[in-house]
């Protein structure tokens, strides 16, 4: 397979607020953390230090201050991690840390050396949950690793979507899809949808440049992993998002390259990160 972006060898990464959609990304990090016998590094972007110095207890009252609410929070969610991961047989390795910074900039620092970083798809309240809801943006481009956008409750047994076009990092996406389906013995669905009237090189009609695009992708993943049974999925229509997040709306988990143009991770990978029906993972 294609060496993939971060550490191949790191930990799995989740960013904690104490939202509910963070809740849900400390779950499915502990689940895929154990599933592929990986450390798991529970992080809490802790944003107050930008704003205010006064960070200590309130005099007199235990237990108050921002630092405490900080320590708090981080320690809900190595506890959820650890219920989540309970189990006979199950062992897993989990760390927790609390860095001063904005989630964005937080997450993207420590991914360097995760092999995977997973958050919630927006934070808690509207100030903080403005906040993460930008930072998912600006990590979708800027993630030093590969992505997981959290919106659902996973979804064991169900396939591992990937769509599948002709830029450059479509290698990537086959490769982190594949590796996926191996890890948690699940089919693999790679999707193409050919845009309406759409034209191939050479003069060829977009559904048969299309067919061989996916034929190729196809014989790749089955080389990659070869115990995952692979479907290739070839369909028409515009907008191509709109189909795509249809196809994959059982899917457990779909797949998408990171095709960012000055800033912006795309409108296929936007239109996921806003609407998509699964999770949603994001290749390097």
């Amino acid at each position: 397979m294609p060496d993939p972006a971060g550490n191949p060898h790191g930990p799995v990464l989740v960013g904690y607020d104490g939202s509910e959609p963070s809740q849900l990304a400390v779950r499915w990090a502990a689940g895929h953390a154990a599933a592929t016998n990986r450390k798991l590094k529970v992080i809490h972007a802790w944003v107050w230090p930008v704003f205010t110095k006064n960070l200590g207890p309130v005099k007199g009252v235990e237990g108050s201050g921002l630092r405490h609410a900080a320590e708090a929070t981080l320690q809900e969610g190595l506890d959820l991690a650890v219920s989540v991961a309970a189990g006979p047989g199950v062992t897993l390795d989990i760390d927790g840390v609390i860095e001063p910074g904005l989630p964005a900039q937080v997450l993207r620092a420590a991914a360097h050396d995760a092999a995977i970083l997973a958050v919630g798809h927006r934070g808690m309240g509207r100030f903080l949950g403005q906040l993460v809801g930008s930072a998912c943006l600006d990590l979708a481009v800027h993630s030093p690793c590969p992505l997981m956008v959290v919106r659902y409750p996973g979804r064991p047994g169900q396939p591992i979507a990937a769509g599948i076009d002709e830029k450059p990092r479509h290698a990537k996406v086959v490769a982190e899809a594949a590796r996926m389906a191996a890890a948690l013995n699940v089919p693999l669905q790679l999707i193409h949808v050919a845009g309406d009237q759409a034209q191939a090189p050479h003069g060829r009609h977009a559904p048969l440049h299309g067919k061989e695009l996916l034929d190729q992708a196809v014989e790749r993943a089955r080389g990659l992993a070869p115990d995952v049974p692979v479907e290739g999925i070839l369909l028409e229509s515009h907008p191509v998002a709109k189909e795509l997040l249809a196809a994959a709306a059982q899917a457990d988990v779909l797949v998408l390259g990171a095709h960012h143009r000055e800033g912006h991770p795309g409108s296929t990978v936007s239109s996921a990160l806003e609407r998509a029906l699964c999770n949603v993972l994001i290749t390097r």
